[in-house]
C-alpha cells in the first residue's frame, strides 16, 4: 500500500514516522518544507501538490489544524479530490467538524474513491510510539482496507459507524479533557492552600475516584513546571468550538461547556494561541501568586505503555 501523508504537525510528524519505520512506501506534504525533512531523509518522497500525492497513493491521510484548512486542501484545482480515481482511500485524521466532513466524503465518493474519518486520541507521546487510540468512521469495507496502516500508527482501533461519527466522538472526549484540566488546576491549588504536599496530592489523585487520563499525563509537566502537553491553546478552543457547534445544531443547552470554553480564549489571549494548553491552570496560579510545582515529575511525558504496544481493534 502506497500511502500519502498531508501535514506534518506536532501529531502528523509523529504519525507519518510510525508508517515508515513499518516499511510503507510514503510520500508527504506540508506547507513547510522543513518539516518534512526528517521523513526525506528516512526515505520518504515528496509531492509537489496534494493532488500529486493523492495520483502516486493508495491511501492518502490528512491530517490539518482545522476544518477551513482540510477544505482547502482538498478542494483546490490542485488539490486531493482531483487526484483522486476509484479505489483510492482519503483518511482524515484532523480533529474537524462532522458536517463538513460528511460534505467532503460525499464529493470523494462522487468519483469512485472512499472516505473515512479517523481523528486520534491519546497525546503526542502516544503518537510518536504507536500506542495511540484511533476513531475510526466510514464504511466497514474501506475501513479494513486502511487497518494495516491504522494498526501501526495506533494501538486502540475503534470502528464508530458511519463517516463522520469518529468527528461526533472525537470534539466529546476532547471537550472532556478540557474540563479535567481546568477542574485539575482548581483541585490542585486548593491543595496547594491546604498545605498538602502536591506529590502527595498527585498519587492521591491517581489511586482515588478523582483520577483521569489527563491527570495522569498533563498534570505531571504542569507540577514540572513546563507545561510541555504539544497541544497549544488555540487547537483547545478550536475543538471546543467544534463541540459547541454541534451541541447548538442538536440543540442541546449547555452550561458547563461555554464556560469552560471562555476560559480557554482567556488563556489564549494571556500566554498566546501557541502556548501549551496545560498552561491555562497558570491563569490561578498568577491569581493566588502560587506555583503548582513539586519536585520529581518530568519536563516532557513519557509513554508508559509504549513496550507493551500490540493493537486492539473494537467493532
Amino acid at each position: 500500500m502506497n500511502i500519502g501523508f498531508i501535514g506534518l504537525g506536532n501529531v502528523g510528524a509523529k504519525l507519518a514516522g510510525s508508517l515508515l519505520r513499518n516499511g510503507f512506501a510514503l510520500t508527504v506534504r506540508d506547507l513547510d518544507r522543513s518539516a518534512a525533512q526528517p521523513l526525506l531523509d528516512a526515505g520518504a518522497a515528496w509531492a509537489a501538490s496534494p493532488r500529486a500525492l493523492a495520483e502516486a497513493a493508495d491511501l492518502i491521510i490528512t491530517c490539518l489544524p482545522s476544518p477551513a484548512v482540510v477544505s482547502s486542501v482538498m478542494e483546490a484545482q490542485d488539490g486531493v479530490i482531483a487526484g483522486l480515481a476509484p479505489g483510492k482511500i482519503w483518511l482524515e485524521m484532523s480533529t474537524t467538524d462532522e458536517a463538513e466532513v460528511k460534505r467532503l466524503a460525499e464529493r470523494v465518493q462522487a468519483g469512485g474513491a472512499s472516505a473515512l474519518d479517523a481523528p486520534v486520541s491519546g497525546g503526542c507521546h502516544r503518537a510518536a510510539t504507536g500506542n495511540i487510540s484511533i476513531f475510526v468512521g466510514g464504511e466497514r469495507a474501506a475501513f479494513e482496507q486502511a487497518l494495516p496502516a491504522l494498526t501501526v500508527m495506533g494501538r486502540r482501533i475503534l470502528h464508530t459507524g458511519p463517516i463522520g461519527s469518529a468527528s461526533v466522538l472525537k470534539v466529546v472526549t476532547n471537550y472532556l479533557a478540557s474540563v479535567h484540566l481546568v477542574a485539575l488546576g482548581e483541585a490542585m491549588m486548593v491543595a496547594k492552600r491546604a498545605g498538602m504536599d502536591l506529590a502527595t496530592t498527585f498519587e492521591a489523585i491517581r489511586i482515588s475516584s478523582g483520577n483521569s487520563f489527563v491527570h495522569e499525563t498533563e498534570s505531571q509537566v504542569i507540577l514540572n513546571g513546563s507545561y510541555n502537553i504539544n497541544f497549544t491553546m488555540d487547537l483547545v478552543v478550536k475543538d471546543m468550538s467544534l463541540f459547541d457547534g454541534l451541541a447548538d445544531r442538536l440543540q442541546v443547552p449547555l452550561e458547563l461547556s461555554p464556560l469552560v470554553l471562555d476560559i480557554f480564549r482567556d488563556g489564549r489571549d494571556r500566554y498566546g494561541p501557541r502556548a501549551w494548553s496545560s498552561m491555562i491552570v497558570k491563569r490561578l496560579e498568577d491569581a493566588c501568586e502560587t506555583d503548582l510545582r513539586a519536585p520529581g515529575f518530568p519536563e516532557e511525558i513519557v509513554d508508559d505503555e509504549a513496550e507493551a504496544r500490540g493493537y486492539e481493534v473494537a467493532v
